[in-house]
């Protein structure tokens, strides 16, 4: 995993595959094209495009806000808050990209989808009896883009949202301390909200996931510390 924090200074701790990164070195300004976007009912829209997001980046908005790029996922990271770019060691790859809040920790990922949309309905009632199959208590509601998922596990309180939108699904869930459940919906929205969506154009099968991709400084420090940590492997087995 790689940790950067926003507005926050400098970590050094390593904790397992947890590399602690400065928040300023992968957030940048997305640009994009404006067009009409229906997200849900009640989105109030202009000639301008989407009042609100997600947002396909077709329809990205020049708004300023300042969002993580992941390649298929930019994602806006709220003051004071951190990030955790979980990476698969063997394969060198991304698994996922956690947003840290006192609320509780946030993981938004992105999938294909058909065109027909409804994804997110056929996931969230599958997702509901797995959770259930675990032992979590589940419930369901209706929140800004339609079905929300909310479950006890242990002391842990979840809340899923999926937005579908053309030929991808945004699932973001947050998990954290019952004490926060109360607020750490609005958190998990607003993230979705400012997140805009880059599915590209390549056909793949429904439920794929989107490749995550870090930003090239991002890389380079993981890859430093990972060579770093190899060097003193190394040294420590020449001494033995």
């Amino acid at each position: 995993m790689g940790i950067f924090r926003r507005r926050k200074r400098k970590k050094k701790a390593v904790v397992d595959d947890v590399e602690e990164i400065d928040r300023d070195v992968d957030i940048a300004d997305d640009d994009g094209d404006a067009s009409d976007y229906d997200d849900h009912d009640d989105a109030e829209e202009t000639d301008d495009g989407p009042a609100s997001g997600p947002y396909d980046i077709s329809e990205a908005p020049d708004d300023g806000i300042p969002r993580m790029d992941l390649g298929s996922v930019k994602v806006p990271v709220p003051n004071g808050a951190q990030v955790q770019v979980e990476m698969d060691q063997a394969r060198g790859t991304v698994r996922a990209v956690h947003v840290v809040t006192p609320q509780g920790q946030v993981t938004v990922s992105a999938y294909a989808a058909p065109r027909s949309g409804g994804l997110w309905s056929e996931v969230s009632g599958e997702l509901a009896e797995q959770l259930r199959s675990d032992g979590a208590r589940v419930s369901l509601g209706r929140g800004e883009w339609g079905m929300e998922l909310s479950a006890i596990v242990g002391e842990v309180a979840l809340r899923f949202i999926g937005v579908d939108g053309p030929r991808w699904l945004l699932r973001g869930v947050i998990a954290g301390p019952q004490s926060e459940a109360a607020r750490a919906p609005e958190v998990l929205r607003e993230i979705l909200r400012g997140t805009i969506v880059d599915r590209g154009h390549a056909p793949m099968p429904v439920r794929t996931p989107l490749q995550i991709t870090l930003p090239e400084a991002i890389a380079s420090h993981i890859k430093s510390r990972q060579q770093q940590a190899q060097q003193v492997a190394q040294q420590q087995a020449q001494q033995q």
